[in-house]
């Protein structure tokens, strides 16, 4: 298969939900790591919204949508059942609310200077409200989003967790969210997480060749409790 071309930034979570899907998928993709105050014409003669990820196919065909980009990937590769079990009207909705009110209030938990925001901790209660405890009280029944096995929407939120939960350590940790930290904890540590979050050069091409089969499984072998 002809690698396609990700435009992508390290630190960004939908970038990183893309890379993860696209190694899931083993679908190789040559990465280019973005500087975000020097974006490249090419990106932004695809992608007139200058955001990333962005994915050129090798047939031309141009996604720049993250979670489109996983479900191209997917289309490709999902023995596992990855894209399969996020098509649930709960997985769905998870998805909606992450992409939706979640990132609203975690962009002004994170960075209020940017916003404004005189009291970011009222961003942060609406984002746990709206979110982090209706993704605890799953959990608490079922090991991942997917059930006893992972799905493409663990992948897409749990980086967006991340984010929150490094905006202030000590406060996430004394919340009662035992069953999300453990999934957290569980999905930072997975190899897909680790491959996808590389340090790559900047402004240049990096080749990714997917994980295999035997490694994407992998996810399986100790999913949290």
């Amino acid at each position: 298969m002809t690698p396609a071309l990700l435009y992508t930034y390290r630190r960004c979570p939908y970038a990183m939900r893309a890379r993860m899907a696209l190694l899931l998928a083993s679908v190789p993709f040559d990465a280019f790591e973005v500087v975000l105050r020097d974006k490249p014409a090419h990106m932004l003669e695809i992608s007139p919204k200058a955001t990333v990820p962005v994915l050129q196919t090798a047939d031309g065909l141009v996604l720049a949508q993250s979670w489109d980009i996983m479900a191209w990937a997917f289309s490709h590769n999902d023995d596992f059942g990855w894209w399969q079990r996020a098509q649930t009207p709960d997985n769905r909705l998870m998805v909606a609310l992450n992409d939706g009110v979640f990132k609203y209030h975690l962009d002004r938990y994170k960075y209020p200077e940017r916003w404004a925001v005189t009291d970011r901790s009222i961003h942060r209660d609406h984002a746990s409200e709206d979110l982090l405890k209706k993704l605890e009280s799953r959990l608490q029944v079922q090991a991942t989003l997917g059930g006893e096995k992972p799905c493409a929407t663990d992948l897409a939120i749990f980086p967006f967790v991340r984010q929150f939960a490094a905006v202030d350590p000590s406060w996430f940790a004394s919340q009662p969210l035992p069953s999300l930290r453990a999934w957290l904890t569980y999905f930072t540590q997975t190899t897909v997480f680790n491959a996808c979050m590389t340090k790559i050069p900047s402004q240049s091409l990096t080749h990714f060749f997917g994980l295999g089969k035997q490694l994407r499984v992998a996810p399986t072998d100790s999913p949290p409790n």
